[in-house]
């Protein structure tokens, strides 16, 4: 008896092993798919960290041009905010000579029982300018500089 108990342990003991290499084999499956899995991961951290490294220098060059551009544009808008005081400046002096002129025109005119003419108004020198200006485009338009 004591020797089929023995062989009886061995058997289980055969057994146990022949699973337990079944499963150190099932194991090594996942293991090796493990691997393989990390293998992709690691590449596609690569990838990924060269994607953001290359997002990165490219807002920086945005920034860049961001700062560019505005400092043109502040430039411009400092240009342009000189020019518009300067054209203002220049219809109040053309409107005060459109003044002169009219007050010696009339007073060059001999007098007349008609009432006098009323003295121009601000916006006549504008209309003027914006005439001059509307004929200029038009002949560019035409092919014709003036």
């Amino acid at each position: 008896m004591s020797h089929s108990i023995g062989v009886a342990i061995e058997s289980l003991v055969a057994i146990l092993l022949v699973l337990t290499i079944a499963y150190c084999i099932l194991l090594n499956r996942r293991l090796k798919r493990l691997k393989a899995d990390e293998h992709s991961l690691k590449a596609t951290i690569a990838e990924l960290i060269t994607a953001t490294e290359i997002a990165e220098r490219a807002i920086g060059g945005l920034k860049h041009a961001v700062r560019d551009v505005n400092e043109d544009l502040g430039s411009r808008l400092a240009a342009a905010t000189e020019l518009s005081a300067q054209l203002k400046k220049q219809l109040q002096e053309g409107d005060n000579i459109v003044r002169r002129l009219s007050r010696i025109a009339s007073a060059a005119r001999p007098s007349e029982p008609e009432t006098p003419a009323p003295p121009p108004k601000v916006s006549d020198a504008r209309a003027v300018a914006a005439a001059a200006q509307a004929f200029s485009e038009r002949r560019r338009s035409n092919g014709l500089a003036a």
